[in-house]
């Protein structure tokens, strides 16, 4: 099969499991090299030994993504290992199930820290390097809680809607400098993060490699938005625009949500 991303060089946040790693090592057998960004140093080591053992670098760096300062010489040090940066893919992020009630202002400032104002720190790392080179591909992992609401993911959902709409503003923005900008918005993906989290026949858990997979195509086709699964995904979203009140029905009587408690 002909690698598609030869040559490219990648720089992955929340990259030491589930979808990071997935598409970090699909990556490299597509071709790129992958810096990997994560907090899991043995993991991220794991991940980087079978990159290398498919002949490409991968660079470790053990990083915070709420650390901004240390983000941007995570970024610096990167385009200098690897001799450039192609695309950034932000996937680094935190979950939190708990109804709304329940929750704590300050349970929705950690969850924003690190899925919103996290995903924005490698943004404004790379996006001085992308705008003097005149290209590049800014690539988010969103997920449909930043399309559709689903409870009780209130916390979850607003650091979603949050990302989802500054990249709409950001892809706009950003096309004059040749840079793509894109979100993939998985439903349930299998995962550790949500290892716990029951979900019903009609949207199971599907492989992290399928997010992956996407994360590719979003950069091949410059994809603004993929939504995966395809089908399931896009039916909600039409129907939520159709009208929030059979959008809401759509997610009860598919029980899409939930009740539980603080996990």
């Amino acid at each position: 099969m002909k690698q598609c991303l030869i040559g490219k060089k990648v720089l992955i946040t929340g990259a030491s499991g589930g979808i990071g790693r997935a598409t970090a090592i699909m990556m490299a057998k597509e071709g790129a090299d992958v810096a990997l960004i994560g907090r899991n140093r043995v993991k991220l080591d794991s991940i980087s030994i079978e990159i290398a053992e498919l002949g490409r670098k991968a660079p470790v760096f053990e990083a915070d993504v709420t650390d901004a300062d240390a983000v941007n010489r995570t970024v610096k040090d990167t385009i200098e290992y690897l001799g450039g940066l192609d695309i950034l893919f932000c996937n680094a992020g935190v979950y939190l199930r708990c109804p709304t009630k329940e929750l704590t202002l300050g349970e929705i400032r950690r969850v924003m820290e690190v899925n919103y104002f996290g995903t924005l720190s490698a943004v404004y790392a790379v996006l001085p390097y992308f705008i003097e080179k005149k290209s590049g591909s800014i690539i988010a992992t969103c997920s449909m809680d930043g399309k559709k609401g689903v409870p009780p993911d209130a916390a979850y959902v607003g650091s979603k809607f949050a990302m989802n709409g500054f990249f709409q503003v950001l892809r706009q923005e950003m096309k004059e400098y040749g840079i793509h900008c894109g979100i993939i918005c998985p439903a349930r993906v299998d995962t550790e993060m949500i290892k716990d989290v029951e979900c019903p026949k009609i949207t199971p858990k599907f492989s992290p490699d399928l997010v992956a997979k996407a994360v590719i195509g979003s950069y091949l086709k410059k994809k603004k938005e993929m939504l995966v699964p395809y089908f399931s995904c896009h039916l909600l979203t039409w129907a939520d625009a159709l009208s929030p009140t059979l959008g809401d029905y759509l997610v009860k009587v598919n029980k899409l949500g939930g009740t539980d408690t603080k996990n």
